[in-house]
């Protein structure tokens, strides 16, 4: 893949791995990426962007514009952590307890950084405007979302919006792509059970909200095998189920929250008109009754079709045949991407960070996780690949 990155970027990429490791130190999280912002938008202001501030409360765009030509193209990076402890005891390891860079956002920011510098040089012709976009609270909340909400596309129009996720498992440097439903729907659904606690020695004399909980854990479970089409994804996760506090208490309420899943919009609406049905039918039954919420709600992410073709033709005209990965498989994991998919046609694709048992190999979300610094400036390059070429 070196023989393909951009050598103007190569030449920067000391000082970006420099970036990058700072940022992995100081991990910040959703909506309080605030030192990361700053860095950001004063790496972006040297270099010559107009930077918009605030946006979705930390988020950050800027905005560079060549020549006369009225199109646009909009490259988006995510910017915060996790709330995981680290475990690598590496010389850049998180100094922020219970913070940790656990999905790569630290690398994505700087692949983004990177590609900021070379596109605003002298170096780099192009004929439009770029908007990089980099994007809060990715893990929680939709910050994606948020910005959108507070006017981004209204404020820096985009004909196509790209993003890229880094993917421990796939080889150093290569490039995935996945024309369609991509990655699943997410939500969070919150169930609360109210029932009549008492002393557990009279059961009968209350409306117990531990055996209804179980009862509805039971039911849940047939929603995929008796609701869902054979062949179609859905998953329904009983993640938490919290209740009582004492073994001869019979509690008042029990709580339990839920992840559900789905590739398609329509399977989505599906599980959640299911659960909600069920939680109140398994409730009564009982002589209980319940409250379900639905939040922390992401989209199928849908990746255009042409937008990815032509994202897919440049990675084999620049990078070659040999860097682009035969077969991508959709995931079951979530992207706020998918916000900005419903609203500008483009793509988001996989860069691989390395093989299990190699470098980059840890999957991410895990405390022993690391972005593979290798991918940098591949990553760099075809982002500016992309400017470059829709921007003729």
């Amino acid at each position: 893949m070196t023989d393909f990155v951009i050598p103007e970027i190569k030449a920067s990429e000391d000082e970006m791995i420099a970036i990058r490791h700072y940022l992995h130190a100081n991990p910040e999280l959703s909506l309080e990426e605030f030192k990361t912002s700053d860095l950001v938008a004063k790496q972006l202001e040297s270099w010559g962007y107009k930077v918009t501030r605030g946006i979705g409360t930390t988020g950050v765009v800027g905005s560079l514009k060549k020549g006369n030509s009225n199109k646009s193209i909009g490259l988006r990076a995510d910017m915060d952590a996790l709330p995981i402890f680290e475990e690598t005891n590496l010389p850049w390891a998180s100094t922020v307890a219970g913070k940790m860079h656990a999905c790569g956002h630290d690398g994505h920011t700087t692949i983004l950084l990177a590609a900021a510098k070379y596109i605003a040089s002298e170096s780099c012709e192009f004929n439009g405007t770029v908007h990089l976009i980099f994007q809060p609270a990715e893990e929680a909340i939709g910050g994606a979302d948020l910005m959108i909400k507070e006017g981004l596309f209204d404020r820096f129009p985009c004909d196509r919006v790209f993003a890229l996720h880094n993917m421990p498992g796939l080889p150093t440097g290569k490039l995935g792509f996945y024309s369609g439903n991509f990655m699943a729907s997410a939500d969070t659904v919150k169930i609360t059970i109210k029932g009549y606690g008492g002393h557990g020695a009279y059961p009968q004399r209350t409306v117990d909200p531990i055996v209804t909980g179980a009862a509805l854990i039971t039911a849940l479970q047939t929603i995929v095998s008796r609701n869902v089409t054979p062949g179609e994804t859905a998953i329904v996760t009983v993640g938490t189920f919290q209740s009582g506090i004492a073994s001869n208490v019979i509690p008042d309420t029990a709580v339990m929250e839920l992840t559900v899943r789905a590739m398609k919009p329509e399977i989505r609406d599906l599980l959640i008109k299911r659960i909600e049905e069920l939680a109140d039918f398994t409730a009564k039954s009982f002589g209980a009754s319940c409250e379900v919420e639905v939040y922390d709600s992401y989209p199928v992410l849908i990746n255009d079709d042409e937008q990815t073709a032509f994202a897919r033709e440049l990675a084999v005209e620049f990078f070659g045949k040999d860097a682009v990965l035969d077969k991508v498989l959709p995931s079951t994991g979530s992207e706020d991407f998918a916000f900005m998919l419903q609203e500008r046609p483009g793509s988001y694709f996989l860069l691989g960070n390395g093989e299990k048992g190699d470098k980059g190999g840890c999957m991410v979300h895990n405390p022993g996780y690391d972005f593979n610094d290798d991918i940098i400036s591949t990553g760099a390059s075809f982002f500016s690949r992309l400017v470059q070429t829709y921007c003729r």
